[in-house]
């Protein structure tokens, strides 16, 4: 290490000459310098006499930390070394993990580059596979559209010997007529005058012609229109005067019996108008239009007939009829709400969607909704038509002219049963639907659901026995509410005619019961139907089904 000591002048101490010594040194190394200037006014360097090293030695402690200090420089150039060493050392770790980083980052813009040529080969094969659909699509277009083209030809060319064939038979028949007028004496040639013409294509109408034969089976009858020869025979006198036309000039008029049957037979099979067409003989946008006049004039004519709230003496059997049945008085008839089936609309689709049918069957489902209520013999008392099927049940109810009907105090002292999808009100009874039933609402839910199951049944034979109900139709959404008019109509005069249903045409019927949000609107009904489920249990009317 070296030391340093400073020295001092007596006659001036800014400008003192350093001895400074190293302890390596074989001797003192004596530095001198002597400044010398030109010779200035007032100013003089001169020299003085180094201290020893007694002189200085007391210095030494003041410096501890300069043992490392070489002048030459040596030991600097090790110490550096010594540093540069370690600090390679300590730098081993932190080159590892950079050379680890730049690895990665390698590997990742490796496989960014693999994963931007697969994405090209893949973009590539689509783009190869959309021209080749593209290219076959035009094609079959063009092929169409020819096709299309030449039929076009066909028509106007048979239509046009069509005409000429005529032309030629005419001119053929005035020749004969004007020949025979000419061989009478006295004889007068008829002035030639215009002569209106309607072609009318020639259709097969054997099919139509067998069942409208007497001599055709009862069962021939019932198997191709629902019913028996006798309740269709009264169908066609009740709406023979809202359906019958005129003859005119140019065409006889369609007879009453076949306007009604192709109404019915269309409603009972739900066949396309295609098959309607070939079956009856006729166009198929006259069965089209047959179809929706007989509707019309059903509800019309009969509806007000078979299809009515019954009235004070009526209503009284039925409270009877039901209490006789299932224990519960004061039944006025039992509710059921079905879903139909319909293409989807142009308008207002989302209202129309059904979600419970769509996620139970896996397919997109349209529907609207037909509530009803129906009397001990599943005869409708009342229906509802139309609303879209996302509406859960007690909204429908709340748009029906029963519940309005219900509101004007014309339901008084009437239950309505229906099923837990329909909220308990002053005069609409339902089961309990809340955990851990007692043995006396359990006794109560059988009951109500002997009575539910009429109306449940009800629907079950309008779809079995209308075939059109069960999938959708071509009818459009505004017409659609009166053909299923017609056909709870027919329903009900097949039920009090006692018309039986094949077993081949039963229908499950399963519509999805989701609980109201308000499922209590009445403290009165809560204790009414607590009182009606304590009385069938203590009067032996429960039975022991739940047991």
């Amino acid at each position: 290490m070296t030391r340093a000591q400073p020295t001092s002048s007596s006659s001036s101490s800014s400008s003192s000459p350093v001895h400074i010594q190293t302890r390596n040194s074989s001797s003192h190394r004596h530095f001198f310098k002597h400044f010398h200037t030109n010779p200035k006014p007032f100013m003089e360097i001169t020299s003085f006499p180094f201290l020893s090293q007694e002189d200085y030695s007391h210095f030494y402690t003041l410096f501890p930390d300069m043992d490392d200090f070489d002048i030459n420089g040596e030991g600097g150039l090790k110490k550096r070394r010594r540093k540069e060493d370690d600090s390679n050392n300590n730098n081993g770790p932190m080159i590892d993990i950079l050379a680890t980083l730049i690895l990665l980052d390698e590997e990742e813009k490796q496989e960014q580059q693999e994963f931007f040529v697969q994405t090209q080969q893949e973009k590539s094969i689509l783009e190869a596979n959309h021209r080749q659909k593209t290219r076959a699509m035009n094609e079959y277009l063009s092929d169409l559209q020819q096709n299309h083209a030449q039929s076009d030809e066909l028509d106007q060319s048979r239509a046009k010997r069509t005409h000429q064939s005529a032309f030629a038979a005419a001119a053929v028949a005035a020749e004969t007529a004007n020949s025979g007028a000419g061989s009478e004496p006295g004889s007068a040639v008829p002035a030639a005058g215009p002569h209106r013409r309607l072609w009318v294509k020639d259709r097969n109408k054997d099919w139509w012609d067998k069942y409208n034969n007497p001599n055709v089976s009862d069962d021939e009858f019932r198997e191709a229109f629902r019913m028996s020869k006798a309740t269709f025979d009264m169908i066609c006198e009740e709406l023979d005067s809202a359906v019958t036309k005129k003859n005119t000039m140019l065409r006889d008029a369609i007879p009453v019996r076949q306007r009604v049957a192709v109404c019915i037979w269309r409603l009972a099979t739900g066949e396309p108008l295609r098959l309607v067409s070939k079956r009856f003989g006729l166009g198929i946008s006259t069965c089209h239009k047959l179809v929706l006049e007989v509707c019309s004039a059903i509800k019309t004519v009969l509806m007000p007939k078979f299809l009515q709230w019954p009235d004070e003496n009526r209503m009284k059997g039925i409270k009877e009829e039901f209490e006789a049945s299932s224990g519960i008085p004061n039944v006025g008839g039992s509710m059921y709400t079905t879903h139909v089936p319909i293409i989807a609309p142009k308008v207002n689709v989302a209202a129309y969607f059904n979600k419970r049918h769509t996620e139970r069957n896996q397919k997109t489902s349209y529907s609207i909704t037909v509530q009803g209520v129906v009397d001990p013999r599943g005869v409708f008392t009342d229906v509802c038509i139309g609303w879209p099927g996302s509406m859960p049940d007690d909204q429908v109810l709340e748009k029906s002219a029963l519940f309005q009907r219900a509101n004007r105090g014309l339901l008084k002292d009437v239950w309505i049963v229906g099923n837990s999808g329909f909220p308990l009100t002053d005069w609409v009874l339902v089961p309990y639907t809340h955990q851990n039933l007692t043995w006396t609402q359990h006794a109560f839910n059988e009951k109500i659901g002997d009575v539910q199951r009429v109306a449940k049944d009800a629907f079950a034979k309008l779809k079995g026995r209308w075939s059109c109900l069960q999938k959708r139709t071509e009818v459009k959404l505004q017409d659609l509410p009166v053909v299923l008019g017609a056909c709870c109509v027919l329903h009900n005069i097949c039920a009090m005619r006692n018309e039986e249903l094949d077993a081949n045409l039963s229908f499950d019927i399963f519509d999805d019961e989701i609980a109201p949000e308000n499922s209590l609107r009445s403290a009165t009904s809560v204790q009414a139907r607590d009182h009606i489920a304590h009385n069938l249990l203590h009067h032996g009317l429960a039975g022991a089904a739940f047991l």
